[in-house]
């Protein structure tokens, strides 16, 4: 039997992200985050641009959020957004 891998909602993940980093969101990476949780999948929109965008935006300013669960969230977000 082939078992499919099913992807997460981003907005599931972004949920996740905003509970765990808590108050010390950086800023630069706040407002992706917010984005984030108003899409599903890398090709909704929010704004003028698409879920994919939001996450690269998101990856690039959130160097200061650390830790094992980070890192899991980060490289799902990758998987789903097809960025190596």
């Amino acid at each position: 039997m082939l078992v499919q891998e099913v992807n997460r909602p981003i907005s599931e993940i972004a949920r996740e992200i905003k509970t765990q980093w808590g108050a010390k969101i950086y800023f630069g990476a706040k407002p992706y985050l917010d984005a984030m949780l108003c899409v599903n999948s890398p090709n909704d929109t929010f704004g003028y641009e698409d879920g994919k965008t939001q996450v690269i935006y998101f990856l690039a300013n959130a160097s200061t959020y650390r830790g094992e669960k980070a890192k899991a969230h980060k490289i799902e977000l990758k998987k789903i957004c097809g960025i190596k």
